[in-house]
């Protein structure tokens, strides 16, 4: 901080983490200091390779979708399409969250998909999507590829981060997981996909 101020670029950095568990602020925190330059270096490369992908995704969309971006709080990557209808009040209760954050990101109905490293509750990274609010029989669609599955703790559809890597065509099967979770999401939901999707002849013609 100091040194970012000598070079005339002060910042005032929130100290308290977001979205997780642990309540010490971070200059306080002399608990989590592990650190490794080999696999810090291969989860930047991850999330780089992984935007591209979701970027592409992205494209596919007319409607209102966020940038693909990262969240630092819980430490994810992620892109959100919106069907432009307002949803219920979230219920917030997100770990060290005000729930008026929340209730304010979830106003308007999503499909959000995106990849995490992992944590407590899954300790391995993934891709996952989610839509909020749920449409009835979302945890039962069928999605691809057959290796992604709906975790009842996460509330999520997630596709483990291995199963990517090791597939002959690793951005051919995550595409795959994207837009089959989001189908399912908008189909159950009767967004109206006509409106807000780059029509398929558009697609095969530019990509």
């Amino acid at each position: 901080m100091e040194a970012l101020t000598a070079l005339r670029m002060p910042v005032s950095i929130y100290r308290k983490p977001v979205e997780v568990e642990s309540q010490l602020p971070f200059d306080e925190d002399d608990v989590h200091r592990s650190y490794d330059a080999e696999y810090a270096a291969r989860c930047w490369r991850i999330v780089c390779s992984s935007t591209e992908v979701l970027t592409r995704f992205r494209s596919r969309y007319y409607g209102k979708a966020s940038p693909v971006h990262f969240f630092w709080g819980s430490f994810d990557l992620a892109v959100t399409r919106f069907s432009g209808r307002i949803a219920p009040p979230h219920p917030g209760g997100v770990p060290n969250l005000p729930d008026r954050v929340t209730r304010d990101a979830y106003s308007h109905e999503v499909s959000s998909a995106g990849f995490w490293p992992g944590g407590a509750i899954a300790p391995y990274p993934l891709f996952y999507s989610y839509a909020y609010p749920e449409p009835k029989g979302f945890a039962d669609a069928k999605v691809q590829p057959a290796s992604a599955h709906y975790d009842t703790t996460l509330r999520e559809f997630i596709l483990p981060y291995d199963e990517v890597r090791r597939a002959d065509e690793p951005e051919q099967t995550l595409l795959a997981f994207l837009q089959s979770t989001y189908v399912a999401a908008a189909d159950l939901g009767a967004w109206d996909r006509r409106a807000l999707e780059v029509p398929s002849e558009i697609l095969r013609a530019v990509e």
